[in-house]
């Protein structure tokens, strides 16, 4: 069978001969040509991180952020095409309000992630619209304890214990693996010097453009809301990453 998608791609409702819907692979490129975002759920808390690359020297700093508040205890970091993101973090927040006004009470990482998940599915169901350009990651503090959400561009979402999505998430994930296997796990403090250091790992300086380093969290250090990472141990985490960098470089 053809590799392209030659006729089978006018639509998202249209499976070509071999069962592809290549509307979802496009979505899925677009995933893959942004920088990268990091989730990691820690022993108290969880870490969400994107690389923001930086377009033009004038943007104002911290503009155009990929990671959004979805209720007061669960963020939404993304890849992908950032209008994207926007439509659906208003969407999670639609539902946030409803299930409070429902049930009086916060709603689970899960089940807002099982909702969403349904409204990126729906768009790849009717020739009328298209599929998200985003691969996105929930992570928050419920009853439950931490979770960290993936929901892929066709609707299909899974729970990580660390996930990484976008440009460089093959090395991203490889290294999730060996901070997981540390005995005891890491706390979320642990987590954001781990996860800087991965984003600076897999930064390619020689084809990227600059890039700022996004990070926030839900631990007891902020109060079991989803904040941003005080500057000051953000600032050290970069420190550290840069260090390691050139450390591993010189080993080489």
């Amino acid at each position: 069978m053809s590799s392209i998608g030659t006729g089978y791609d006018l639509d998202v409702s249209t499976y070509s001969p071999d069962g592809r819907l290549f509307q979802i692979e496009y979505a899925n490129k677009a995933v893959e040509a942004a920088g990268v975002a990091i989730g990691l759920r820690c022993s108290d808390g969880v870490v969400l991180a994107v690389e923001r690359m930086l377009h033009s020297r004038l943007l104002v700093k911290g503009a155009n952020r990929r990671i959004q508040s979805l209720d007061d205890h669960i963020g939404m970091a993304s890849a992908g095409l950032l209008a994207d993101a926007k439509n659906l973090g208003n969407r999670g927040r639609d539902e946030v309000h409803n299930y409070r006004d429902s049930y009086d009470s916060p709603i689970t990482v899960q089940i807002l992630s099982d909702r969403m998940s349904g409204y990126v599915q729906a768009h790849t169901c009717y020739g009328s619209s298209r599929p998200f350009g985003i691969s996105t990651l929930l992570a928050g503090v419920d009853n439950t304890g931490p979770r960290l959400f993936c929901i892929e561009p066709s609707g299909v979402y899974y729970g990580y214990h660390g996930a990484a999505v976008g440009k460089g998430k093959a090395l991203a994930k490889t290294e999730l693996e060996k901070v997981l296997a540390k005995e005891g796990g890491v706390t979320c403090r642990e987590g954001v010097m781990e996860v800087a250091r991965i984003i600076h790992l897999v930064h390619d300086d020689n084809k990227d453009k600059e890039f700022e380093l996004e990070m926030t969290w839900v631990c007891a250090e902020s109060g079991g809301k989803h904040k941003a990472v005080p500057e000051d141990l953000l600032k050290e985490a970069e420190a550290a990453a840069r260090a390691a960098l050139e450390e591993g470089m010189e080993e080489d």
